[in-house]
């Protein structure tokens, strides 16, 4: 079982408040997720819980260990944020095992049915620098999902996709909650972020405006 809990948690940036008193608390088997229009605050808020950013005031502890003081960042953690970058001169699959060897070392056999299961399965080959905007998510979210982390954070991961991606994705995303990972998820589309989500933190201006759970009422 993984917890997050994000205590009175604020950030400033050149006296601009990007996050202010954020507390909120999050654990394992949940999809959760963070809707809000850009410059709201979500992206940073994943930054934060990842361990990027430090706060100015207030705490995030994972597993009751603060981040920035008891820990730099969370054991087990895989996260997609923005546009994923990768080495241009190498192929999709050599990227893939370059990472893997800094975790877990996993087999070129695995590496290649997850490429199969993100729709790369021809694709592995060839040189990142000629992949679509399309096939560099799909190679984003390969990498975050690949060493099946406690905790996996992905910010717009259906952009670029198209419809087939994108059902590609929600699968994927479901089977992690059900093998236990915590999942945090941004989504501009609304349809797909109250599907798949558990719950849902909207956040405007840098603050937590609503807390709804699905089935439930909102808090």
């Amino acid at each position: 079982m993984v917890t997050i809990e994000v205590k009175n948690f604020t950030k400033i940036i050149r006296k601009n408040t990007v996050l202010e008193n954020i507390s909120i608390c999050m654990k394992s088997g949940t999809i959760y997720g963070f809707q809000g229009i850009n410059g709201s605050g979500k992206t940073m808020l994943m930054r934060s819980i990842i361990g990027l950013i430090h706060g100015t005031s207030g705490s995030i502890l994972i597993n009751e260990k603060e981040l920035g003081k008891e820990i730099e960042f969370p054991d087990s953690i895989g996260f997609l944020l923005e546009n994923p970058a990768f080495l241009d001169g190498y192929s999709g699959m050599e990227n893939l095992k370059m990472l893997t060897r800094l975790q877990g070392n996993l087999s070129e056999e695995n590496l290649k049915k997850l490429l199969e299961r993100v729709g790369l399965a021809g694709a592995g080959k060839k040189k990142y620098k000629k992949y679509s905007l399309g096939m560099k998510q799909r190679l984003g979210i390969a990498a975050a999902v690949m060493e099946n982390p406690d905790i996996l954070i992905l910010d717009e991961p259906m952009n670029a996709l198209d419809t087939e991606g994108i059902e590609c994705v929600k699968q994927l995303i479901a089977e992690q909650k059900e093998r236990g990972a915590l999942v945090i998820l941004s989504c501009h589309d609304t349809d797909i972020l109250i599907h798949l989500s558990d719950e849902i933190f909207k956040l405007e201006n840098g603050h937590i405006k609503e807390h709804i759970i699905a089935g439930g009422d909102d808090e």
